[in-house]
């Protein structure tokens, strides 16, 4: 079997896996009988994993048909796991904080897997993917897209269902102006350090990987 063809079979496993994950995530949400459950689709992390589903299922196809990838698909699933490995990052921060602070956070196997295991295994699988192209240093910007209108629909939707999909972009938990838009700036800069490790990571030579040449 050709190594284009056993990682198209693995983009879309690991596209099951998610679509798996979010089904679970969605029903334990609800079985929790919190508005939280009722706003399943206002997280960030379940978008971006909708988006990754999507995007393995075109690349799983791509890799059964074709030699190499198209650089829109490397551009399109870079943009991906930069949300997806971000959205990862902030919730270890979350949990952790609140282990700090003595408050009971629970972590069922499909949190675990939609923010950790998913993301990393399909960044890794990325990069070792035969025919994977390099990826321009414009999507470090482009990047920000995303989670800038999420950001922006969140706070106008947010006064109207009472209700944040994370605490600091509540204004009743958050000391101040200052302090929400000291914590969304560095936010958003860890978007842009995961999207600029990506990039480097995609630019470095290796047999059978083009690089880009802008």
């Amino acid at each position: 079997m050709k190594a284009r063809t056993i990682f198209g079979v693995l983009r879309l496993a690991a596209a099951i896996v998610c679509l798996v994950a979010l089904v679970h995530r969605l029903f334990w949400g609800l079985s929790s009988q919190t508005i939280a459950g009722d706003n399943f689709f206002a997280y960030l992390t379940v978008q971006s994993n909708c988006a990754l589903v999507v995007v393995l299922v075109i690349g799983a196809v791509l890799a059964f048909a074709r030699a190499a990838d198209p650089r829109w698909f490397t551009v399109a699933l870079s943009l991906v796991l930069t949300w997806t490995i971000t959205a990862g990052l902030a919730f270890a921060l979350i949990v952790w904080q609140a282990g700090i602070r003595g408050i009971r956070v629970d972590v069922p196997w499909s949190d675990q897997v939609l923010h950790f295991w998913l993301p990393a295994c399909t960044a890794i699988a990325w990069v070792l993917t035969p025919g994977h192209r390099g990826v321009p240093w414009w999507i470090v910007p482009v990047s920000l897209a995303f989670p800038l209108a999420w950001g922006g629909v969140t706070m106008w939707r947010g006064p109207i269902v009472g209700w944040y999909p994370y605490y600091f972009l509540d204004p009743r938990q958050v000391s101040g102006p200052v302090e929400f838009l000291a914590t969304s700036g560095v936010a958003l800069a860890i978007f842009a350090l995961v999207a600029s490790a990506l990039v480097l990571i995609s630019r470095m030579r290796r047999p059978g990987h083009e690089r880009p040449e802008v």
